[in-house]
């Protein structure tokens, strides 16, 4: 498989041929950054995990540059900590097993641009590829400028791919701003109460992130943990772990509908739910 970025990797963990190990995707993760895809597509990485049937497909599209670092890292420079964060990456798609893990090493300003079209072309050709029956990306209400855009750039290529290439489904998923906002008949919710030693390691293996300032195998551990306990108000609780995702396949069923539009149907929903809870009771 030949990439436009000349640092871009394909890592296959088992080891299998390249054309083999795309073709038995079930399942694809498309995320901005290294460690994004064990934060917001666990559900997919879990569903898949232990399984001949089902593969697990991770795309990173940046390279991972700028991220804050302490500690070891404090005085490695931008080249190093990409390299550092590349083979961490590695390293959790052979703990989830993944059936393949594609490293695109775009820089964020470069899909930032809606101009570029290349992180849209490489994203088509990649999705056509491996034909995954369900994709999971950022959601449309991140509050990560790169992350956004990530999923603009999916919406984008999914349009553009013919209707037998495109998935079953595709989801918005929690990084940078938790879902627990939108209405509980428009919450996607996946339960990922299993194999929480699987949640623990995926996320471990990132120490660049973890040790260089940000725990984020703590805060995704609470935020899983908080969405299954405040799920639901006067009911015991069915799962101790839930992943919150909305729906973005009317998005790539219609061209016509604006994203900007589509996720500020969602937040006008919740200010109309909180502001007829309030006058129901005055």
């Amino acid at each position: 498989m030949k990439f436009r970025n000349s640092g871009a990797e394909l890592f296959i963990p088992d080891g299998k041929p390249v054309e083999e190990a795309i073709k038995r995707t079930t399942h694809m993760g498309i995320s901005a950054h290294q460690d994004d895809l064990e934060i917001m597509s666990y559900h997919g990485i879990l569903e898949c995990f232990g399984k001949d049937s089902e593969w697990y497909f991770g795309v990173v599209v940046t390279n991972g540059a700028g991220s804050p670092r302490n500690g070891l890292y404090e005085s490695y420079t931008d080249e190093e900590m990409q390299a550092v964060r590349k083979v961490e990456q590695k390293k959790a798609a052979y703990v989830g097993e993944y059936g393949a893990m594609a490293l695109l090493d775009y820089t964020s300003a470069q899909v930032k641009d809606p101009k570029n079209q290349d992180v849209k072309e490489e994203l088509k050709e990649l999705i056509a590829a491996a034909r995954p029956k369900v994709i999971y990306t950022h959601n449309l209400a991140d509050k990560h400028d790169t992350h956004v855009a990530v999923v603009l750039r999916v919406i984008s290529a999914l349009r553009e791919l013919p209707e037998e290439l495109r998935p079953e489904k595709v989801y918005g998923c929690e990084v940078w701003r938790g879902l627990d906002w939108v209405v509980d008949d428009e919450k996607v919710m996946f339960d990922v109460s299993d194999h929480p030693n699987l949640a623990a390691a995926l996320l471990g293996v990132f120490d660049s992130q973890i040790c260089g300032g940000k725990r984020y195998d703590l805060a995704t551990a609470g935020r899983r943990i908080a969405n299954a306990t405040y799920a639901a108000s006067h009911d015991t609780d069915e799962s101790s772990a839930l992943i919150y995702a909305i729906d973005l396949m009317p998005l790539v069923k219609d061209a016509n509908l604006c994203p900007r539009e589509y996720i500020e149907g969602y937040v006008n929903r919740f200010r109309q739910d909180v502001a007829d809870r309030i006058s129901k009771l005055l």
